[in-house]
C-alpha cells in the first residue's frame, strides 16, 4: 500500500466510527477469494453452463431437467466445503465493534452470515436454502439436493407436494420485494456506504451507492478495477478485498 492509501484507510475508519449508520454492500469479489468463482467474467461459471439452462421459466416447464442440471452448478461453483475468507471475517468483525450496521449482499453462498454477520441482506437469495414454489415453505438445501442425487427429481414439499426449488433469484423471476425494500432502506439512511468486491453493474444493487450519496453518504469503494462511481467516491481503494477491509478493522481497533 502507498502512503495515500494508507492514509485514506485512516480517514475512512475515522468516517466509520463517527457515522450514525454504516452499510456494506458486497459482489462476487468478495467471495472468488473463498474458492468461489465469478459467474460473469471471462473464463467464469456462464462460459461453462448456459444461464438459459437456470431460467425460471425453464424450471416451472422442465423442473426434472432443471435439478439435474443444478446439482451439476452447484458442484462447479461450491465444490468442497468453502469456508468465509478474511473480507468477510472483518465484515462481521466491523459489527460486532458496532460500527457497520449491515451487510446488503448480491452474492448467495450464504458466507457472511457463516462468517457471524448477523444483518445480511441477500437481495438475490441463498443457495443454502430452497423454498416451495408453491407454498413457500423453506428448508435447508443440502438434504433436499442429497433426495435429488438418490433420484427424487424433482424434489417435492412435505407440506403441499409443491416442487422445492433453490432459494435464489433465477433468471426471468423478480428479486424479492422485501429484501430489495430493505437494501434501499440502509442504503437511503447511510451516512458510510462500503461498496466491496463489486462491479456495480448488475441492476438494482449498482444503484444502491448512487441512492446513498444523494442522501448525503460517505461513498467507499473497494474493488480491483474502478466502476462508474469511482469519479464521485470519497475513497476508492483498487485492491484486493480480503485486505483493505482487514485494515479498517485494524485501524479501529487500534483507536479502541
Amino acid at each position: 500500500m502507498t502512503d495515500a492509501d494508507v492514509t485514506d484507510v485512516e480517514a475512512a475508519a475515522r468516517e466509520l466510527e463517527s457515522a450514525g449508520t454504516a452499510v456494506a454492500l458486497t459482489g462476487a469479489g468478495v467471495s472468488t477469494a473463498s474458492g468461489i468463482p465469478d459467474f460473469r467474467s471471462e473464463g467464469g461459471i456462464w462460459d461453462e453452463f448456459d444461464p438459459a439452462e437456470f431460467r425460471y421459466e425453464r424450471f416451472r416447464a422442465d423442473p426434472e431437467g432443471f435439478w439435474d442440471r443444478r446439482l451439476d452448478l452447484h458442484e462447479a461453483v461450491y465444490g468442497d466445503d468453502v469456508e468465509p475468507n478474511a473480507a468477510h471475517e472483518a465484515l462481521a468483525a466491523l459489527e460486532d465493534m458496532g460500527v457497520l450496521d449491515a451487510v446488503i449482499t448480491q452474492n448467495i453462498d450464504g458466507l457472511h452470515e457463516a462468517a457471524g454477520s448477523e444483518t445480511v441482506v441477500e437481495i438475490h437469495g441463498n443457495a443454502a436454502r430452497v423454498v416451495c414454489d408453491s407454498c413457500g415453505q423453506r428448508r435447508d438445501a443440502d438434504p433436499v439436493r442429497a433426495r435429488v442425487e438418490n433420484g427424487e427429481v424433482p424434489p417435492r414439499c412435505s407440506v403441499c407436494d409443491g416442487v422445492l426449488k433453490p432459494d435464489v433469484v433465477l433468471f426471468g423471476e423478480e428479486l424479492p420485494r422485501t429484501a430489495l425494500q430493505r437494501a434501499r432502506n440502509f442504503a437511503q439512511e447511510a451516512d458510510v456506504f462500503i461498496a466491496a468486491g463489486s462491479s456495480l453493474e448488475v441492476e438494482p444493487a449498482a444503484s444502491l451507492p448512487g441512492t446513498a450519496t444523494r442522501t448525503g453518504a460517505t461513498l467507499v469503494l473497494a474493488n480491483l478495477e474502478g466502476t462508474r462511481y469511482s469519479a464521485s467516491a470519497d475513497y476508492e481503494f483498487r485492491a484486493d478485498v480480503t485486505e483493505i477491509l482487514p485494515q479498517l478493522v485494524e485501524q479501529l481497533d487500534g483507536n479502541a
